[in-house]
């Protein structure tokens, strides 16, 4: 069974790509980036504001579905420059600090809307966080 959860802020999701599905007890978060969520429009900045905004708003998903960035247990990066993966790095690090990190695939990749990052991940939601979702 597989249940789609939606960012918070979104008023009407897209009929054709979830933000998040849970399915026994994973969480796959599609690929998010530095978007206002109210409004769908990428909010351009540096590397440092453009990663903090799409790990608030993939964090914003996962709460939604009963986990958080703690439970992440993979993420993809998609950088339009590699050039900024310094600054990339150093605000993922604010957001993954614990002894035990996801592990991480960074790669270039051209991106839509001019944006500089992109993040997908999968999480493993935690027993009893949610049952509904969980599946138990």
């Amino acid at each position: 069974m597989k249940t789609r959860i939606n960012h918070p802020d979104v008023a009407s999701p897209s009929p054709h790509v979830a933000a998040g599905v849970v399915c026994d007890g994973w969480f796959f978060v599609s690929g998010q980036g530095p978007l206002d969520m109210v409004t769908r429009e990428p909010v351009p900045g540096s590397i440092e504001e453009e990663t903090r905004r799409t790990l608030q708003n993939i964090d914003a998903i996962l709460v939604a579905g009963g986990a958080s960035l703690e439970h992440v247990v993979k993420c993809s990066c998609f950088l339009s420059d590699l050039a900024d993966f310094r600054g990339f790095d150093s605000v993922y690090r604010e957001f993954f600090s614990r002894a035990v990190p996801p592990v991480r695939t960074t790669v270039g990749s051209p991106l839509l809307a001019g944006i500089r990052v992109e993040i997908d991940v999968i999480a493993r939601l935690p027993k009893g966080a949610n049952s509904t979702v969980y599946g138990e």
